[in-house]
């Protein structure tokens, strides 16, 4: 079956995300400097939340850049991802408006590992699908990036332990490496275009 409305579909949902994230920011109560340095915890939560889900949305969007056709797997495997994004906009919530508070930082630690593993799961059924000799399959190699990503949001968890920043530390190196949209399939599709 064709992918577009598979995409279209996802492009909503996370417009849907962004939109549900900032409307739980709030402004300051008093119009000053001080006021607004007191929402500093609720606006830095939203600014890595707004940076992972343009981050999903730019991989997601090679990623399909790469495929030609989709499969029920598939489209439950990318249900997964959207669902797992879902949650970041209640986790991103609580831990702003608790000051990073261990807990909630820990659970928004796993609401990022989440779709990191879905995301994972999602290129391994479009790969399964397409076939080892596919573009994608060449372009992700071992998955060594998507591995690589899962281990430090496992140690950002464990790190909140220690101090929010530690956590913070990792989930930053996370969005680092994702930032630039996977040149691994950008250099595939060039290469044979």
């Amino acid at each position: 079956m064709g992918k577009g409305r598979l995409e279209a579909f996802s492009d909503g949902v996370m417009a849907v995300i962004i939109t549900i994230m900032v409307l739980e920011l709030h402004p300051p109560e008093a119009p000053t400097l001080a006021a607004l340095a007191g929402i500093g915890h609720p606006f830095f939560a939203y600014v890595l939340s707004f940076v992972y889900v343009g981050i999903y949305w730019n991989n997601h969007h090679h990623l399909f850049q790469s495929v030609n056709h989709v499969n029920g797997r598939v489209l439950w495997t990318n249900n997964f991802l959207l669902f797992c994004l879902s949650l970041v906009p209640f986790t991103t919530n609580w831990m702003g408006e608790t000051g990073f508070a261990l807990v909630p930082t820990v659970i928004y630690g796993v609401s990022l590992f989440l779709p990191g593993f879905a995301y994972f799961l999602l290129a391994s059924a479009l790969v399964a699908l397409h076939g080892r000799d596919s573009t994608l399959a060449r372009a992700m190699g071992r998955g060594v990036k998507e591995w690589m990503s899962l281990v430090l949001y496992a140690l950002g968890i464990a790190g909140a332990f220690i101090h929010p920043y530690v956590a913070f530390a990792f989930y930053m190196a996370v969005a680092a490496m994702w930032f630039v949209p996977d040149r691994r399939i950008e250099a595939r599709l060039t290469s044979e275009d």
